[in-house]
């Protein structure tokens, strides 16, 4: 590049766009991608309500505007309950938060990947083997709570690392695309799950369908809200790791030279 074309480049004014949207700044960014994800996933989620209703669909021929008075009170409808069941009340925040935290952990662990240019897509199949792996710890083993927790943790985290490792070692191996055999081991991963969760040694006994054994009270995270004595406010310390893993990844990647080299 020349000094003309670096100049040119520097010296650049931001378009309308950016000053509208602030995407001319990192915190701009940061803001844009999860709002446009959020406002993309409620769109695809309304055109699936809207189409999945036989009946309002044939009304759009014969009477448009009934048609369109019912799809929106479908959809909204739908939004509604899904916003007070994840949020109407103390029990939901729980849930909300409970079901949170793996998925912010999973983020997490393919953040890095995008971050080296490496398009990890089996995110979905990692988690469920490593879950599987803490599970078989969580109920194969009578220890005292803090040998037990922080191994089944680190149970999963060795199962994930051991399914995630698959597609590395084909990418460096064979050159085989990490999208391609992530996204396989995904269905692979799901469908072990179904076929161990059905055998005799982790199948919960007693039981017809895949589910498995309970693990032991020495295997479970402390519950947050266990002062309220309610058992259905399942939420627990892991909402917490996951909150603290967010800032060390965040520091790590942005924050220090190995960030920068990745």
């Amino acid at each position: 590049m020349s000094d003309k074309d670096s100049k040119e480049t520097t010296d650049r004014k931001p378009s309308t766009m950016d000053e509208i949207t602030g995407v001319g700044s990192s915190w701009g960014r940061a803001m844009l991608v999860p709002i446009l994800a959020l406002f993309t996933a409620l769109v695809c989620g309304a055109l699936i309500i809207a189409v999945s209703d036989l009946d309002l669909l044939s009304l759009w021929k014969s009477d448009p505007g009934l048609a369109a008075s019912g799809t929106w009170s479908k959809i909204s409808g739908a939004y509604a309950a899904m916003f007070r069941g994840a949020f109407g009340d103390l029990q939901g925040w729980s849930e909300t938060l409970t079901l949170a935290a793996p998925l912010i952990l999973a983020g997490l662990s393919v953040a890095v990947g995008f971050k080296a240019g490496l398009f990890n897509i089996g995110a979905e199949g990692q988690m469920v083997i490593g879950g599987l792996t803490a599970v078989i710890i969580g109920f194969s083993f009578d220890l005292p709570a803090i040998i037990h927790v922080p191994l089944s943790i680190l149970g999963g985290f060795v199962g994930g690392f051991i399914w995630g490792a698959i597609p590395g070692l084909l990418r460096a191996k064979t050159g085989a695309h990490e999208v391609i055999t992530t996204i396989m081991l995904n269905f692979v991963a799901l469908n072990l799950l179904t076929y161990l969760l059905k055998s005799s040694a982790i199948q919960q006994p007693g039981r017809d369908d895949a589910r498995s054994k309970l693990i032991q009270e020495t295997a479970r995270l402390p519950r947050l809200l266990s002062f309220m004595d309610d058992p259905r406010l399942r939420v627990h310390l892991g909402i917490l790791i996951a909150l603290v893993a967010a800032g060390a990844v965040y520091w790590m990647l942005f924050k220090t030279t190995l960030g920068f080299e990745i």
